[in-house]
């Protein structure tokens, strides 16, 4: 069984941030129309943003013990997010390189967003007051990511029509 301290939790949370920027970024080069370029490339800074906002985060968890239900709560949920099947040992390279299609690279953004949210949502209650307001901001962009790429679907979507 793992044993996690908050700040590990945090850093697999950061590099999640980090495939997703890179995914965005290897989509952003595929798609050589200015708009949609455009748009890959703003949702790749906002990753990143996102990657200094938690690695302001970590930075101030280093001693910091989770609050816990139940021994091994934190480790239970954990478990899941690390075998999952997005981000295990899938590089962003491999996540981009079969996306030829905006809609399909659409897609996936939502999806990786929508993982987002149920991956920091999850760590709020392992999280001291100060930390989950920062995290319920940042989960906030996350949803605001998800309604920009539905926009950006429908969009497309009657392009295509």
């Amino acid at each position: 069984m793992n044993i996690f301290n908050i700040a590990e939790v945090v850093d697999l949370g950061i590099e999640k941030e980090k495939k997703r920027r890179d995914f965005y970024a290897a989509v952003a080069e595929k798609f050589k129309d200015d708009e949609l370029h455009a748009i890959f490339i703003q949702l790749r800074d906002w990753e990143e943003t996102h990657i200094k906002k938690f690695s302001e985060i970590r930075n101030s968890l280093e001693a910091q013990e989770p609050a816990q239900g139940y021994e091994g709560e934190l480790s239970a949920y954990m478990d899941v997010f690390v075998e999952d099947k997005l981000y295990s040992k899938i590089s962003a390279e491999e996540f981009s390189k079969n996306i030829n299609d905006p809609l399909v690279a659409v897609n996936q953004g939502i999806e990786f967003e929508k993982e987002a949210i149920l991956f920091f949502t999850g760590l709020l209650p392992f999280m001291e007051t100060y930390n989950k307001e920062i995290v319920c901001k940042l989960v906030d962009e996350e949803r605001q990511h998800i309604i920009y790429l539905s926009n950006l679907r429908e969009k497309i979507t009657a392009g295509k029509k």
